[in-house]
């Protein structure tokens, strides 16, 4: 951690709560946690999910391992006034939570990978089988 860390105010900190721009407080301290949020294995949308508030309680209840909480420190980039922090959340749902495009869009390719040779086969069965009944 740094010597002189940097103290950011709660609202600074809030209008970072998106995929490519992702910070979280936990335990007073502010962590830029926007390289790690395709690694996170819960998915970026639990990250996503604990900004705009104090994350604290968030982190806790999962029960992180010491190899996660080791791994914080290179995500610190400072300390927050907590006299700035809500005791309450306002919920600000980040803006570009309820849609990603990209997972989206790579599921709707993969599931038509797989249905439209089925489709095919399908058809191609139920043409042979009316062809056989016609010739017969």
């Amino acid at each position: 951690m740094a010597s002189d860390p940097k103290t950011f105010v709660f609202s600074d900190v809030s209008v970072h709560n998106k995929t490519k721009d992702c910070w979280l407080i936990i335990d007073g301290k502010v962590y830029d946690v926007t390289p790690f949020m395709e690694d996170h294995p819960g998915g970026d949308e639990v990250l996503l999910a604990a900004t705009g508030k104090d994350a604290t309680d968030d982190f806790e209840d999962v029960g992180h391992s010491d190899d996660a909480r080791d791994m914080m420190h290179k995500y610190y980039i400072g300390e927050v006034d907590k006299s700035t922090v809500p005791k309450k959340r306002t919920y600000v749902a980040p803006a570009d939570r309820a849609y990603n495009p990209d997972k989206t869009q790579d599921f709707v390719v993969k599931i038509l990978q797989f249905l439209v040779p089925l489709v095919i086969l399908g058809l191609a069965f139920v043409v042979r089988s009316y062809t056989k009944e016609k010739s017969a």
